[in-house]
C-alpha cells in the first residue's frame, strides 16, 4: 500500500503575506495580534479566513493530510488553525531551526526527508533556496510550490498541489516510490 500524500503548509509568507505592505493589508486578511512563547512583544499576523476552507477542500479533493511545516511548529495549532478553521494538524519539529539555510538548501529539507519517507508531498513556502528544486526532482513525489510572502496563497497554488496529487500519471514504481 502507498502512502497516503501530505501538503505541507507553511505560515509566515504563504498564510500570512507579512512582506505585504504595512500600510496596505492584502485583500481578504484580518490583522491579529498573537504573542507566540519567546516573544515579549505580540506579532502583527495577517489571515485569510477563506484558506481553511479552501485548505480543507484541497486536502479532500486528494486525498491528502494537512501538515504544518511552520517554524511556528505545534504553536500553529493554537494560534493559527482556529483563527482558520482548521482542526488540530500534525506538525513536523524543525528543533527551532527550521529557518537556518545551508548549502544551497532550505532549513526544513532536513526534517522534511526525515518526516516524509516515501510519502508524496506537495510544500507551499516561500523560503526555498536554490538547491531545493534539485533535492525535490531526486525525490520521487514531490512538488514545491513557492508563495510570494507579499502576497500569500491563492487559488491558482491550491490548483498546482491538487493536479500534483491527483493526477493519473502519478505512480509508484515497484520500490514503492512516487514517480
Amino acid at each position: 500500500m502507498l502512502p497516503r500524500p501530505a501538503v505541507l503548509v507553511d505560515v509566515d509568507g504563504p498564510l500570512n503575506p507579512y512582506l505585504a505592505k504595512p500600510t496596505r493589508r492584502p485583500a481578504g486578511y484580518t490583522t491579529h495580534r498573537i504573542r507566540p512563547a519567546g516573544f515579549s512583544r505580540p506579532l502583527r499576523v495577517w489571515l485569510d479566513p477563506s484558506h481553511g476552507p479552501w485548505l480543507l477542500s484541497l486536502a479532500a479533493a486528494a486525498d491528502a493530510d494537512l501538515v504544518w511545516a511552520t517554524t511556528w511548529e505545534h504553536e500553529a495549532n493554537e494560534f493559527i488553525g482556529p483563527r482558520l478553521g482548521l482542526p488540530e494538524l500534525e506538525w513536523i519539529d524543525f528543533g527551532g531551526r527550521g529557518a537556518d539555510h545551508r548549502d544551497g538548501h532550505h532549513g526544513k529539507v532536513p526534517a522534511i526527508t526525515e518526516w516524509a519517507g516515501t510519502r508524496p508531498i506537495a510544500w507551499l513556502d516561500d523560503e526555498f533556496q536554490p538547491r531545493d528544486a534539485g533535492w525535490a526532482a531526486a525525490r520521487p513525489g514531490t512538488l514545491l510550490v513557492p508563495v510570494d510572502p507579499r502576497k500569500g496563497i491563492g487559488i491558482e497554488h491550491l490548483e498546482q498541489v491538487r493536479t500534483f496529487l491527483t493526477r493519473g500519471e502519478r505512480r509508484s514504481d515497484h520500490a514503492g516510490r512516487w514517480t
